[in-house]
């Protein structure tokens, strides 16, 4: 099936992730604007896991086909990353370049670029497999001169 990449989709969705934080800021007041906001991403972040889980080869959402989607996330050069290790058990990478971050300053959001990119990464790993985490310690959304990917795939059964 053709998908629209990722990387529109996001500028899609972030445009009216705007509107409506506005409005919710507006009557409820940053703080809440922003976990409401956050618990609808990581929400549909999971969902979107479960639903790529469903597609994945064999019916087996593992580490190994987990990787083999990585190509829709780096798509029209969105992310550029640093592969560092690759095993069935792990997958270690950077991301040197996010043209995710880089649009939200653009959109005049930078601070919801966390929200609704950053915060969905561990989710998307919860709905895909649960056995798959992710342990990331910073991010070029909030400075930092990359960010750090770690995934390992734990108690498999």
């Amino acid at each position: 099936m053709d998908r629209l990449p990722i990387l529109a989709q996001r500028r899609i969705e972030a445009a009216f992730a705007k509107g409506v934080y506005e409005e919710m800021k507006a009557t409820f007041g940053e703080t809440t604007a922003k976990n409401i906001l956050t618990n609808a991403v990581v929400k549909m972040a999971r969902a979107t896991g479960a639903e790529m889980a469903r597609e994945a080869p064999d019916g087996r959402p593992n580490l190994e086909n987990f990787r083999a989607i990585l190509p829709r996330w780096v798509a029209e050069d969105a992310l550029r990353i640093e592969v560092l290790d690759s095993t069935p058990e792990k997958l270690d990478f950077n991301v040197t370049r996010c043209r995710y971050a880089e649009m939200y300053r653009e959109m005049g959001i930078p601070e919801l670029g966390a929200i609704l990119s950053c915060n969905r990464d561990g989710a998307f790993c919860d709905g895909y497999d649960p056995h798959v985490k992710l342990t990331r310690t910073q991010t070029l959304m909030d400075g930092a001169t990359h960010c750090d990917f770690r995934y390992r795939r734990q108690g498999s059964g």
